[in-house]
């Protein structure tokens, strides 16, 4: 079992970006219209965030607001699926027998948006990115906590989905709509605001019905509706969550 202080938070999605928007759709979720709306990304400058991809934008939306600019904190990007849109472009020029282009490359590998999080921000501490499964979310609860245990005082974690290419219809499955959310979290017996969540691990042996929301938005939903415990399961992993 883990245990954690959720400091601070920020979300993104299509038409819902404050925490009165991220309230009403807690109060009542539904599938967001998706038509490729991308946050305005204002704490980078113009020629800065002109270059980046919707899927990167949007991790700096979220991440921007809780880390000062005189701070340094260990950074996790979550991402099942990463760069699909990048990917599946230069998947294209492939196919068409174009030349690739470097910079497309090197952007789409997992790891690039964190990279470009620690060079835009100046951030030099340890910067991890991870892909999973369905409970990503969880793995990347797991990643913080290790660096809190390490002694970090606060680590920044984020979940980034982007909604596929109609190429991935029937493939990709599980992000209804486009979303990040950002969450700084700290030691649970640290004297600071904010809520403390334990984690635990079970083993999954019956037919659980999935989560019907992507996991880090469940948890924003509990979050949001003071609910003292929730549970996601997926394969053999149950993972149960407690708000103390």
């Amino acid at each position: 079992m883990i245990a954690f202080r959720v400091e601070e938070w920020r979300a993104w999605a299509p038409g819902v970006a404050t925490e009165q928007e991220w309230q009403a759709w807690a109060r009542s979720p539904c599938v967001l219209p998706d038509h490729q709306q991308q946050p305005e990304c204002l704490s980078l400058p113009p020629m800065q965030r002109r270059r980046l991809s919707r899927l990167a934008r949007m991790t700096m939306e979220v991440a921007s607001p809780l880390c000062g600019d005189d701070e340094q904190l260990p950074f996790v990007f979550a991402s099942r699926h990463g760069e699909t849109t990048r990917t599946f472009n230069l998947l294209g020029d492939v196919a068409g027998e174009q030349p690739l282009s470097p910079t497309h490359f090197g952007l789409s590998v997992h790891n690039a948006i964190a990279g470009q999080w620690s060079l835009l921000r100046g951030q030099r501490g340890e910067s991890v990115a991870i892909a999973g499964e369905a409970d990503t979310f969880e793995h990347a609860m797991l990643e913080a906590s290790t660096l809190l245990a390490a002694g970090a005082s606060s680590v920044l974690a984020v979940i980034a989905e982007e909604v596929p290419p109609d190429a991935y219809n029937g493939w990709i499955t599980d992000v209804p709509f486009s979303y990040a959310v950002a969450l700084r979290l700290g030691r649970a017996d640290a004297a600071t605001p904010g809520t403390i969540w334990q984690l635990d691990l079970d083993r999954q042996d019956g037919d659980t019905p999935p989560c019907p929301w992507p996991h880090a938005l469940d948890f924003l939903r509990a979050l949001q509706t003071s609910t003292p415990t929730l549970q996601h399961a997926w394969k053999k992993r149950r993972w149960q969550w407690q708000r103390t």
